[in-house]
């Protein structure tokens, strides 16, 4: 049976992060750990511009603190306060010049040259003890980026391999598991309850930097929308009940569970635990990549739910999976320590999103293409507003206007008007994409 407790912490956590912060704050106004605290708490919440101001009051207390330096120009950079995050970045640089967290972020927010970079100092650093991969990963990621805005995309890719060998030995990549766990998500029976009754929450799915982001800004910039970010609480909720007893949130074993869900219970569930984020705005978006796999248990507990997934060009994909670095120990994001992994991710993927286009309801599933977007921004709008039944509104194509914060690597992208220099990135990787395209082309996927 599922553990009531655990139940009532998923669905009330954000109501008591937000309560701890704010008493957190108000009764240790000069206290570094309470404010960091706090600062953390603001973030997860995502609350950003509170975030920066509690770990902007810490820096004041502790002024030479590097990661509470680094956390400071986080939340100011998800803020869009970009030269504000800067400046911290580099306070936390001059605090502790091996801070690769902060080099790391530096390097991808200002455009390298010949004649401004770090190289040196970087290839210095890389060669440091490194126990956990993850120095290696943020400078050879740093690496990368330099050598990529050079225009020399061999040794960008050589110092992404470089930069990768560590995590990608440490998290090893397990291709059965991934299959199995598509295999999973396509063989869930049939609910064995009916669902909830809401249409609030706007499901946005897909792999990452796949054009998510940009799908939550459009959304979000409706003045009937609010995005509450990647929350995960879907499904933490649906482990819970499914009465799973492995460790992984999603996993295999999870969705072989579907008919031991209550389904109108979890969709009921996860409802009252969107409350202190999403407030009294009518509707609200949900963006985590991984609900792509929960599709079919959206639709089942939240049967007036949408989900949306976002595919890109699979080699445009798999590049932009392979050059980013996710801060997070997530098996979900194993993948990305190697370009044959990225590809057979996708597959993956792929075959669960052309599943559930062909089994779930049309007017709640609408798989997207990131270039269908891209080439007809206003009529692609208009498609994605009445899918999520939404009245028209003009701001939906000023997306770029919105204020809220984006805790994602998307956060400066999707505050310029929309651009299509990322379509068709992949050409000029040549050769270095071949075994991407070998595993695409064995798995007969289309590029």
């Amino acid at each position: 049976m599922p553990n009531e407790n655990e139940l009532t912490q998923i669905v009330q956590r954000f109501g008591a992060m937000r309560a701890l912060a704010g008493r957190a704050k108000a009764e240790n106004p000069n206290d570094p750990r309470a404010l960091f605290g706090a600062g953390v708490a603001y973030r997860l919440l995502g609350d950003y511009a509170a975030a920066a101001e509690a770990f902007a009051r810490v820096s004041v207390l502790q002024p030479n603190n590097a990661p509470v330096l680094f956390e400071l120009g986080l939340a100011q950079e998800y803020s869009g306060k970009f030269e504000a995050a800067i400046k911290a970045y580099e306070r936390a640089l001059g605090a502790a010049p091996d801070y690769f967290k902060a080099r790391e972020a530096l390097v991808r927010l200002q455009k390298q040259t010949p004649e401004r970079n770090s190289i040196a100092l970087m290839e210095a650093q890389f060669a440091g003890p490194d126990e956990d991969g993850w120095r290696t990963a943020h400078l050879g990621h740093a690496l990368a980026k330099t050598y990529e805005d050079f225009g020399d995309v061999e040794k960008s890719f050589a110092w992404l391999k470089r930069g990768k060998a560590k995590r990608k030995a440490l998290s090893p990549y397990d291709a059965a598991k991934e299959e199995a766990l598509a295999r999973a998500a396509i063989d869930a029976g049939p609910p064995a309850t009916a669902g909830f009754d809401s249409n609030e929450p706007i499901f946005v799915s897909g792999l990452p930097r796949s054009g998510t982001t940009l799908v939550d800004r459009i959304l979000s910039s409706h003045p009937d929308v609010i995005s509450i970010g990647e929350i995960g609480n879907f499904a933490l909720l649906n482990k819970k009940l499914s009465d799973s007893p492995t460790r992984p949130t999603l996993d295999a074993d999870t969705l072989a569970r579907a008919n031991a869900v209550d389904y109108a219970r979890l969709g009921k569930l996860y409802i009252d635990s969107t409350r202190p984020l999403s407030g009294a705005t009518p509707r609200f978006v949900d963006k985590a990549p991984s609900n792509y796999l929960l599709a079919g248990a959206i639709v089942r507990a939240l049967p007036n739910a949408r989900v949306i997934a976002v595919r890109r060009h699979p080699l445009d994909s798999v590049v932009s999976n392979y050059k980013q670095l996710f801060p997070l120990d997530d098996r979900f994001y194993d993948y990305v320590y190697d370009i044959e992994f990225a590809a057979h991710k996708f597959v993956q993927f792929d075959r669960v999103l052309r599943h559930w286009q062909a089994t779930l309801p049309a007017d709640r599933f609408m798989p997207l293409q990131y270039e269908d977007l891209i080439a007809g921004q206003e009529e692609m709008t208009r498609r994605v507003v009445a899918f999520c039944g939404l009245d028209w509104n003009d701001r939906c194509l000023a997306f770029h206007r919105n204020a809220a914060g984006v805790g994602t690597p998307s956060a400066a992208q999707v505050r310029v008007p929309l651009y299509n220099t990322a379509i068709g990135r992949w050409k000029r990787y040549g050769a270095l994409l071949d075994p991407a395209k070998r595993v695409f082309e064995r798995a007969g996927v289309e590029i």
